[in-house]
């Protein structure tokens, strides 16, 4: 199990012992929030919520990984697929973002990972939202951050991989924002680059 991060919370990702890890995956996974009243049984709830990885030269963007882009430009981030419905209650990965940091262009310091309502719904309709960081090459998770709480909001920065002198770290953001895409998030993500 890995370590379970506040808003704010910074992690480095290199290996204890030395070394870095070479591939990670950036799972998220939610529920659709009970419906209440008479009306709550009749109906299923579906809540689409949409993964995108924003890479960053600076405060710049440079390339982008969401459901209509499953690939970066240089092969380095790859989005396993959009699931238009959300999580069944199991706990596991709703949609995945793999990052094989060997492979990110040196210029690329930054990946900020952001999650939005592609349909407009806010996350007062969303539960048990996650965004967990899984060593690839041995399935362990290093890392969790737990959405706390619902709100009015379409859409969330959730984390960020940066890399430094000392190498790659995650930081857990937490940021509510609103917006449908990526691109209404970026006012939103430029103030944790």
């Amino acid at each position: 199990m890995g370590i379970d991060l506040s808003k704010g919370q910074q992690i480095s990702l290199e290996k204890p012992g030395g070394g870095t890890l070479s591939v990670v995956r950036m799972g998220l996974g939610w529920q659709a929030a009970p419906r209440k009243g008479f009306l709550a049984r009749m109906t299923a709830r579906e809540i689409d919520l949409d993964a995108s990885a924003v890479l960053f030269t600076g405060k710049e963007p440079v390339d982008v990984v969401f459901f209509q882009q499953l690939v970066s430009k240089d092969g380095s981030v790859r989005h396993t697929g959009d699931n238009l419905v959300g999580g069944a209650g199991q706990g596991g990965d709703d949609e995945s973002i793999l990052v094989d940091l060997a492979r990110v262009p040196v210029q690329v310091d930054q990946i900020v990972f952001t999650v939005n309502s592609f349909t407009g719904q806010t996350f007062a309709e969303v539960e048990n939202a996650f965004c967990r960081l899984i060593d690839e090459n041995n399935g362990q998770e290093l890392a969790r951050y737990t959405l706390s709480g619902g709100g009015k909001y379409t859409a969330q920065v959730m984390a960020k991989v940066h890399r430094s002198a000392a190498g790659w770290s995650m930081s857990a953001i937490g940021e509510p924002a609103d917006g449908r895409t990526f691109k209404d998030l970026l006012p939103a993500v430029a103030s944790h680059l």
